[in-house]
């Protein structure tokens, strides 16, 4: 292990979390809590056999467990309850007495229907904080609608501006609207924690994936609630208004370049020996650049096809933000991956060990060590005084 994992004072001790989630906007989120120091405590239904990201494919690890559901679930305790249940609501409501915060991430209108919100909880403890974290919201007519990552990239406009422009709209390749409705979430739901501590009142807080996907068109959403532009797909992965900032074809592959600055513009040309590029009015500035792209794309394209990506990035590394661009064998072999301590190999009962990704948030220099994701209701015992087996058997 990297001697940068491990911790020492894990600054969310003694926090506790009670998460009624599954695949991949809420478990992500809590993920980060529970790296973090809080317990989270996972509560899955097994009559449904638990967070259904345990079954999902193609690398399954011995019985209901996947490298799926590790992704997600790293360092958390697992119950199982049905919520449904008059009794294993009330062994919840137990659970709920000395909690900080409920997470949720179920469509919109269960919740309500589950009594997982402030005004369910409060009675019991006042100062809950509740997270609810649906595909479109609790409060519209589409509450009880089904919704997922993908689905909201399309509704939203992401996928109208990602590929080449000749191509079909496209998503991004990983669920980044989960991720980042979790991630969102959680700072939400921090809020209110701090809330309750200081006041001794909970509440709930929401986020939905369609609200935080629309938000990630930024200034190109700014752009056109303000002055009706439409931002479209951008050959090469360019930006949409500052250049060069886009891919290059070198001699054995491709290599990203951005000069987001007129200093890095300099830079660039100098190292490439291109210098009466600096004196061209076509160049001048990086309006005038974005203006007579294609012409500057042709030269600067001649000269990045004469040298490999390693010989480029030789030259350009540390004068200007540069990467090479990378496929998923090339990018996880990536030495720099292993300097900086982005992956740890953990204790797995089932597959003798595992290699997960370390958490990207550092404390004191160090990232949180992992835990492998718990077995469905390994943590009955403790919680429920139960064994797995007895929680498998409760109607």
């Amino acid at each position: 292990m990297s001697d940068n994992i491990g911790v020492t004072e894990s600054p969310l001790e003694g926090v506790k979390v009670l998460a009624v989630e599954q695949f991949g906007a809420g478990p992500y989120g809590t993920m980060f809590l529970a790296d973090l120091g809080a317990e989270v405590i996972k509560i899955e239904n097994v009559n449904i056999g638990g967070d259904p990201g345990r079954y999902t494919g193609p690398y399954l690890l011995g019985d209901a467990d996947s490298e799926y559901f590790q992704s997600w679930n790293l360092n958390k305790k697992s119950i199982t309850l049905d919520l449904k249940s008059p009794d294993d609501y009330a062994r919840f409501l137990e659970l709920a007495k000395d909690a900080d915060a409920v997470v949720n991430n179920l469509r919109g209108d269960q919740p309500e229907k589950l009594s997982l919100t402030f005004s369910a909880l409060k009675a019991t403890n006042p100062r809950i904080a509740c997270l609810h974290i649906s595909a479109y919201g609790r409060d519209n007519r589409r509450a009880a609608w089904p919704g997922y990552d993908f689905l909201m990239q399309a509704e939203a406009g992401l996928m109208s501006v990602t590929g080449e422009p000749a191509g079909p709209p496209t998503k991004f390749g990983p669920s980044i609207i989960d991720y980042m409705t979790g991630m969102t979430g959680m700072v939400g739901l921090l809020a209110c924690i701090l809330r309750a501590k200081r006041t001794g009142l909970g509440g709930d807080v929401d986020v939905s994936l369609f609200d935080v996907a629309l938000h990630q068109m930024s200034y190109a959403g700014t752009w056109y609630l303000n002055h009706g532009h439409v931002t479209h797909r951008q050959s090469r992965s360019a930006h949409f208004s500052v250049a060069p900032v886009q891919t290059f074809q070198t001699s054995d592959g491709w290599i990203f370049v951005m000069c987001m600055t007129d200093k890095f513009w300099q830079n660039l040309i100098g190292a490439m020996d291109l210098c009466g590029l600096g004196s061209d009015s076509r160049f001048a500035t990086s309006p005038k650049r974005r203006e007579n792209l294609s012409q500057l794309v042709e030269v600067l394209d001649d000269r990045f096809g004469q040298k490999s990506t390693t010989d480029w990035l030789a030259a350009l590394s540390g004068l200007l933000p540069v990467a090479p661009v990378y496929d998923m064998r090339q990018a996880f072999e990536n030495a720099f991956v292993d300097e900086v301590g982005m992956v740890q190999t953990i204790p797995h009962a089932a597959n003798g060990s595992l290699r997960v990704l370390s958490n990207p948030i550092k404390i004191d220099g160090k990232r949180p060590a992992a835990r492998a994701a718990p077995l469905l209701g390994a943590n009955n015992d403790e919680f429920l005084h139960l064994s797995p087996s007895q929680g498998e058997s409760r109607s």
